[in-house]
């Protein structure tokens, strides 16, 4: 697989999925929750790669971690900056700017374990085909 058809899968399973999670979860999405989906997945999967070293658990904090931070700067990007409201965890305890929370970064965390194994799935294949 060419690097680049590598990087467009990894951003559309990205947009995709986080768009599909989101209409299981609330019912709806918005379009920019699937480019923030897309590089929350690009940048998990290049962080895959470097920490493949690490444990299984390791992974998952800093792609909890990974998630939250693009989740905090899409956050004040859209719904600050441009105010388009596609969410606010204001009332959430523990809330930063109202754009993320304690209890969406634990959610992050549970997510990032198949995130893992997707990532490495990808990988297998991307690597076959070199």
């Amino acid at each position: 697989m060419s690097k680049h058809k590598e990087t467009m899968t990894v951003l559309g399973i990205g947009s995709f999925g986080y768009g599909l999670l989101e209409i299981l979860w609330r019912g709806h999405t918005h379009w920019s929750m699937l480019l923030t989906g897309g590089v929350c997945f690009f940048s998990i999967y290049k962080n895959n790669k470097i920490m493949k070293k690490k444990s299984l658990l390791q992974r998952c904090f800093a792609f909890c971690g990974i998630i939250t931070l693009w989740e905090f700067i899409s956050g004040c990007m859209f719904n600050k900056l441009l105010k388009l409201k596609v969410w606010d965890y204001s009332g959430r305890r523990g809330n930063i700017l109202g754009q993320i929370c304690p209890l969406y970064s634990l959610f992050w965390f549970l997510l990032s374990f198949p995130l893992v194994f997707i990532c490495n799935f990808i990988q297998k294949i991307a690597d076959k085909n070199e």
